[in-house]
């Protein structure tokens, strides 16, 4: 059950463009270079990792794809729906314990979950370890996605977990303020960071480092 679950949430970040984000991120921290290094923290069943690599193997990058996720069971999930020619680590534990420095830390629908002292130590270590940037894509609390979601979820026939936890996740997330207090409290200069809404109903935070990626 669980890895429908994961499937079934990744097919809702299908239809919602939760990878555009991402890659968008990517197109404009990286640049011209030909290499990197990415951590995606809370991996899930690796749904925007492999965006990743497909984006990066159509730019003619290579890619040092990772992701990290507490929960045992995503590791086959993931691993189940990733074709082997993407290369792609994934890992279980914790984010804090991997031991190489990446250039881009990155996570997807994960921050909501998280208290606020976890999201604290979230934000110091990947402005202390993301040699070039990192990037937080989340939900946006809004009130069209939360009374819409489940509409939503309903004609794409997803688990009930999902669609439960889906509006329950909405009510959780953030709005912009609220991030740029967050970051603040985070010791982080706002002016470094970018707080940019995206569609459908995502919250982006951003954060690159004047120095880009050499080719």
């Amino acid at each position: 059950m669980y890895e429908r679950v994961l499937h079934d949430l990744a097919r809702v970040n299908r239809w919602t463009f939760t990878a555009w984000p991402s890659m968008a991120f990517l197109d404009r921290a990286v640049g011209s270079a030909k290499r990197f290094r990415l951590l995606d923290v809370g991996f899930g069943d690796g749904d925007i990792l492999r965006a990743i690599a497909r984006w990066a193997r159509r730019r003619g990058i290579d890619a040092q794809l990772a992701g990290v996720d507490l929960n045992e069971k995503s590791l086959n999930a993931a691993r189940n729906a990733t074709p082997r020619e993407l290369a792609i680590d994934y890992r279980i534990g914790d984010y804090l314990d991997q031991p190489e420095r990446f250039d881009f830390i990155i996570s997807s629908q994960v921050a909501h979950h998280m208290t606020d002292a976890q999201l604290m130590t979230f934000l110091h270590h990947m402005e202390a370890n993301a040699r070039i940037g990192w990037f937080i894509c989340d939900l946006h609390r809004h009130g069209f996605a939360h009374w819409g979601y489940p509409l939503l979820a309903r004609l794409l026939r997803v688990h009930r977990i999902v669609r439960e936890d889906g509006q329950l996740s909405i009510a959780r997330s953030f709005r912009p303020g609220e991030w740029r207090d967050l970051v603040e409290q985070a010791g982080i200069a706002p002016d470094h960071v970018r707080i940019i809404r995206r569609f459908a109903f995502r919250l982006c935070v951003e954060r690159v480092r004047a120095t880009p990626l050499n080719p």
